[in-house]
Parts: C-alpha cells; structure tokens; sequence
C-alpha cells in the first residue's frame, strides 16, 4: 500500500487504483479524477494522507481540455459557457463575412466552418471537464447549443462534411475529437431521416455526451496503440453502462440514456453491453452506431493511419446487414454518397475533382469540383456526374489525395 501526503493532490490528478482512507474508507474509486473539493474537504478534516495500490498520475484526455480551456481563456475569465461560445462563433461569422473573398469562395466558407467547429471542441471540452470537476452537467444549456449546431449544418452542410481530421486535434482530446465529428454526422443522418429538430437535439446531446462515461476509465485504455489485454477490453466496455449512469444519475432523458447506452450494440446481436438485437436498439443509438464507426474509419488514431471516406462508406455498407440498421446506412449513403463529401476522385476525362454535394436521386453520382482548373470567367469548374456523361472513374487513394491537397496548400 502506496501512502501519498495531501499536498501532492492537484485537482484532475488521478490514481491507477482505488484511493483509501484508514484502509478502510474508499474515497475516490479508480482513475476517477481528483477534484478540488475533495482536496479541500480533506484538508479541513485534517487528514494528511491518503492510501492507495495505484500510482498517482495525470489523465491527459482531462488535463487537455483543461489546458485547452484555459488557454484560451483570459485569466478571472468565464469558462467556456454557451453565452461565451454564441458570441465567439458570432465574431467568427461575422469576421469571415467581412475578409476579402475574392479568391475561392468555397475554401473561405470551409475556413470559417473550421473556425466554428473549433469553438464547439472548446466547448464539449470544457462540458468534459466540468463533469470531471464537478460531476454536473447543464441539460439545458447543452440543449440549445445543441440547437444551434443543428441550424449551423444545416446552412453549411456540404462545407460541414468537407472538414477533414488531423492527428494534432485527436492528441489534444481524441474524447471531444470523436464526440463533435460522431454528433456533426449523427445530425446529418437525422436530418436525411426528416426526425424533427427537438429529436434532432436529442439525439446531438446523446451522441456528444456518448463517451462521457471513458473519463472514469484509465486514460492508456482508448488511447494506447498496443493491443489490449482481455483484462483491459473487459474495461472498456463498460464505457456505455457508465456513460448511461451518468446521464442517468443527471436527470436527462431516458431516450438519451439509451443513445449512450446502446451504441455499441449491433443488429445481429453481437454488440455491448447488454447483446440486444435490431428491434431492441433505439434508433438514437442506432444512428449514434453508425456516425461513430464511420469518424474512426475515417479519422486517425494513434495506432493506425485513417482510411479515406469512400474506403470507409463501402466498410459500411459490407457490414450492414450484420452489425447496421438497414435504414440507418442508407441514410448515411444518401447523405454522403457512395463517394463522401470531401472525398478525392479521378474522372472519366482525365481530370481529378472534390466532392462536394451529393446526388439526391443517385448516390452514385455526386456533385464534384474540378482540381486546379475554373470556367470561363475563372470559378471553379462544377460538375454533375453520371452514367451517360462525365463518370467517376475511382475514388483516389489517401496517399494520392495527400499529394493534391500538399499541391493545392502550396498554391
């Protein structure tokens, strides 16, 4: 038994083990992050120690969105609240309605969107870690902001879908990462399956608080890149029950609850936690199944490079009688194409466009911009692809599609 003075506790310190007091007492249970309050109530106690089989460490996917937060909070500033991120996201709107566009249009609405999503990571980051801190979460703030970021895609959805991951934003919080690309996806799903904005609302708060229960998990569990022992699967399937728990224990909806709950469950039973079978799962969830394994096909990880969206869209479709609600993949097919926004593609004339809006009638052919090339009076060429005129030929490779956006960085 490890003894550990008071004075070494930081708040969102934690152990790799339970925490004790007089070996008997369990004062904080495993990897649950140490708050301030309990620092503070052990000092007016006047206990000068604490116990514990573990070792005394940081969680990095708690201690980043704190440093994230802070960062960019000026000191005896707010944190990050619904009222300071409406007003961020304004000036961020506002700013790139007033920047000269003279250039490509399209590349400064994707520049604002990328701005927009940022301020929604510092917020889901800060929602983390006031849970963590706290154990409180605002439903109905979460809830109207939730709102507002179904208004947002739905005005900027084909800019939205184009905004592509990177590896330095899932190191700084592959938790917030995961949630706000999941919850952007979910919602265009919803979207495509006409649910109604308070379903829609729904459905974006489960899914962004989907993977809440992970923070009361050793952080080396979900971002490690060895394999996991069967000890340490065994962990981590029971985010959803903690997540659920949590969600739960806060009052939020059942239909919420069973979002976090059930979205690792499949169709053919072979999910978690509780192995239901297709008319068992909620639809929250099913959708909720769906985004997430379509953001981890096609985001990176630190143990594995991301596949490209067209890669990722026929993994889907494979799997989908097995693990997928049929219903569900169509949606995502028919809100993405076969060829997913943003995706790279080579054409039957030779020449290499991106994809940028689908097809509402064939998902086979959407629509696509030409690379390098304009019209006429020099906007970028657009095309409507199809059987009879101008095909895609292929979907191109990620290292192809690395090497044309290096090319066009460098323009």
């Amino acid at each position: 038994m490890n003894t550990y003075s008071v004075t070494e506790l930081k708040e969102n310190t934690f152990f790799s083990d339970d925490v004790i007091l007089d070996k008997q007492f369990l004062l904080v249970p495993q990897s649950v992050p140490v708050s301030e309050q309990l620092i503070k109530a052990l000092e007016d106690w006047s206990f000068k120690e604490v116990l514990s089989e573990g070792a005394l460490g940081i969680n990095p996917a708690l201690t980043a969105s704190t440093a994230e937060v802070k960062e960019e909070t000026p000191e005896n500033h707010a944190p990050v609240t619904g009222s300071v991120l409406a007003e961020n996201i304004r000036n961020v709107i506002e700013n790139s309605e007033n920047t000269d566009t003279e250039g490509d249009a399209d590349a400064a609405r994707i520049s604002m969107v990328e701005k927009v999503f940022d301020e929604y990571m510092k917020y889901i980051a800060a929602v983390y870690t006031h849970y963590a801190t706290h154990k409180e979460i605002n439903y109905e703030e979460i809830s109207e902001i939730v709102k507002e970021f179904c208004v947002f895609i739905k005005e900027n959805r084909r800019f939205v879908l184009r905004v592509k991951p990177d590896m330095e934003a899932r190191d700084r919080n592959f938790l917030v990462s995961h949630a706000l690309r999941s919850t952007t996806t979910s919602i265009v799903i919803g979207m495509q399956l006409r649910l109604p904005l308070t379903k829609l609302v729904e459905l974006g708060v489960s899914c962004i608080l989907h993977e809440i229960g992970m923070i009361r998990l050793p952080p080396q569990l979900y971002m490690t890149d060895r394999p996991l022992t069967p000890n340490e699967k065994k962990a981590i399937f029971t985010h959803p029950l903690l997540s659920y728990d949590i969600l739960k224990g806060l009052n939020f909806p059942l239909s919420i609850c069973l979002g976090a709950l059930e979205h690792h469950e499949k169709e053919n039973g072979t999910g978690y936690p509780r192995h239901l079978v297709s008319e068992k799962i909620s639809l929250y969830a099913k959708i909720i199944s769906v985004a997430c394994a379509f953001e981890a096909i096609t985001a990176p990880r630190h143990y594995k490079e991301a596949q490209s969206p067209y890669e990722a869209m026929v993994e889907m479709l494979n799997k989908n009688r097995q693990f997928y609600d049929e219903t569900v993949i169509k949606a995502l097919l028919y809100c993405l194409s076969l060829f997913p926004i943003g995706c790279y593609v080579f054409l039957s004339d030779g020449k290499v466009a991106e994809v940028i809006d689908v097809n509402p009638d064939n998902p086979k052919n959407p629509i696509v911009q030409v690379v390098a090339t304009g019209g006429q009076n020099g906007e970028p060429q657009v095309i409507q692809t199809s059987d009879t005129g101008i095909k895609i030929v292929r979907a191109l490779s990620k290292a192809e599609t690395d090497d044309v956006i290096k090319l066009n960085s460098a323009k």
